[in-house]
């Protein structure tokens, strides 16, 4: 099996992905928050020297979870 990513131009070429899909020629997968995470994990990659320390991320997750039981 091979996987490509497509970026639809044109909004009919999503109706003739749709027919491919209900054929079973093709299955449709969105991958959006997989997306989002691997780029920001590139994005921090290239710059190892601005990542954050562990002692940082620690802190914004205390942060994030204080404020989440807090409601």
């Amino acid at each position: 099996m091979e996987s490509l990513r497509i970026e639809i131009l044109n909004p009919k070429a999503r109706n003739l992905i749709k027919s491919l899909a209900d054929m079973n020629l093709i299955r449709i997968k969105k991958d959006d928050e997989k997306t989002e995470f691997t780029e920001l994990l590139a994005k921090l990659r290239k710059r190892p020297d601005d990542a954050p320390s562990l002692e940082e991320i620690t802190k914004e997750v205390e942060s994030v979870r204080n404020a989440r039981y807090e409601k």
